[in-house]
């Protein structure tokens, strides 16, 4: 691997909110990446924690330039770090131009990067198990510590809806009534998530500002005291020049403890599923960590099959 002429590649630091014009180069970058590799390089998180106002001492980026001609550049790589608010470790997320690859971006984004942090402490996800990302991550000590599987729905045939506990409703999200009662919900569902558990206010607004969040398709079971007791948050990714219709996607289902052993999570699975298919999905997608087994097997009794994995790099763990 040969490193690019140092006076050709330019690297900035910039800590916690990007610009505007910035986070639109680097939306823009994973976009390039994702349409190359079939998968997304930074995470939905990640997106909100550059643009968020509130994390300025919790994330930072490092943008590569190459210059194209004096006075213009253009965005070849980045890194975004964010500190996880629950184990104060640094979770890293790279991306390379597809165009700019195999030229010692990578590796010297990484070397900056280890400027600002021990590299043996951090923890960095690889969209798709990309060779080039484990090799990298291999590189500076660090090894697999967590697997999330990628499923996949293929056709258009509506899944049986189980019969609803009748202690229970189900209805869409209200913008602007709903929030404080599924951030509880959501809380508790996933008190023991690193990532989903934590999120705010401000998270979820900036994911309802987001140009494909629908409210309908944002199924939210209720009791008989009109508590929030089981949610599915449907997406729907854009059509690429690879599919002629849109991906739909289980983006999130959470049950809060009290209400686990209702069937509720493959009810409203089931309810989400069905709407993404009406709005002409393609196919429906999610993401489950691997060691989740009992959730593994409802997606699989759903129809789901393994379609992609994501892996988590990070300290070896320490033999006892």
């Amino acid at each position: 691997m040969s490193e690019l002429p140092q006076t050709t590649l330019s690297i900035e630091k910039t800590q916690g909110e990007l610009e505007e014009r910035d986070l639109a180069e680097v939306r823009k970058l994973a976009t390039a990446a994702q349409e190359t590799d079939g998968n997304p390089p930074l995470s939905d998180q990640t997106l909100v924690a550059l643009g968020s106002e509130d994390l300025s001492d919790k994330v930072f980026s490092l943008r590569a330039e190459q210059q194209a001609a004096p006075g213009e550049s253009s965005l070849v790589g980045v890194v975004a770090a964010v500190r996880e608010p629950e184990t104060d470790s640094w979770v890293v997320e790279l991306v390379v131009h597809p165009q700019y690859r195999q030229q010692g971006v990578g590796s010297a984004l990484l070397q900056r990067l280890g400027e600002e942090l021990d590299l043996s402490t951090i923890q960095t996800w690889a969209h798709g198990g990309h060779p080039a990302a484990k090799k990298l991550a291999e590189g500076i000590g660090l090894s697999t510590v967590r697997e999330l599987y990628k499923l996949r729905r293929e056709g258009s045939e509506a899944l049986e809806i189980p019969e609803l506990d009748r202690r229970s409703t189900v209805r869409s999200f209200r913008v602007g009534e709903d929030e404080p009662a599924w951030l509880a919900a959501n809380a508790a569902a996933f008190a023991d998530h690193p990532e989903q558990g934590s999120l705010t206010l401000a998270d979820l607004d900036s994911r309802m500002a987001e140009a494909w969040f629908d409210p309908l398709g944002f199924f939210l079971a209720l009791d008989a005291t009109e508590k929030v007791i089981a949610f599915h948050w449907t997406k729907i990714h854009p059509a690429t020049t690879d599919s002629v219709r849109p991906l739909g996607e289980v983006y999130v289902v959470g049950v809060v403890p009290e209400a686990q052993g209702m069937g509720l999570g493959r009810v409203l699975t089931a309810l989400g599923v069905n709407y993404l298919l009406e709005m002409g999905v393609g196919a429906v997608m999610l993401y489950v960590d691997a060691e989740n087994q009992a959730a593994v097997n409802l997606y699989r009794s759903m129809g789901f099959t393994l379609w992609d994995t994501d892996i988590m790099y990070g300290p070896k763990p320490i033999e006892s």
